[in-house]
């Protein structure tokens, strides 16, 4: 079952059949960020007890990742579905690695193309109407729960 989430501001389609080990990630402005998190610690059962939020510099909203248990059939509004490179803390949605690969090999698509991913550390790649969008960010607080 696919399911699209129509509260995201960034292109995504989430796929339920495939959760273990994921990586979730949920938008939010400071207001809200406390209700967030107590949402996502008392309706959600996490796989990994840590929550892990960031600041986006350029919007001065701030981002939750988290990996929920894999027999979770929900999420919260405002939530994707990401990838994380380790060695540079860049996280990233398959759609915007095409889109960083396009731009950055002329246009075309390769699957064997190598990122430099030094060049987007501490940021989220998504897109936006198929462009683009890096996100800036830096670590503002780890939950240990």
């Amino acid at each position: 079952m696919i399911l699209s989430n129509p509260c995201n501001m960034y292109d995504y389609t989430l796929n339920f059949e495939d959760l273990t080990n994921k990586l979730f990630c949920t938008f939010t402005p400071m207001g809200e960020l406390e209700e967030v998190l107590d949402n996502i610690q008392n309706d959600y059962t996490l796989s990994i007890n840590k929550i892990f939020v960031l600041h986006v510099k350029s919007t001065n909203d701030y981002v939750c990742t988290y990996n929920l248990d894999p027999s979770s059939t929900t999420f919260p509004e405002n939530t994707i579905l990401v990838h994380r490179k380790k060695e540079s803390n860049t996280l990233y949605t398959i759609n915007a690695l095409n889109e960083l690969i396009k731009k950055l090999n002329g246009g075309v698509v390769d699957t064997s193309y190598k990122v430099n991913w030094q060049h987007y550390r501490n940021c989220i790649l998504l897109t936006r109407q198929n462009e683009l969008k890096q996100l800036n960010t830096r670590l503002f607080k780890i939950l240990e729960l």
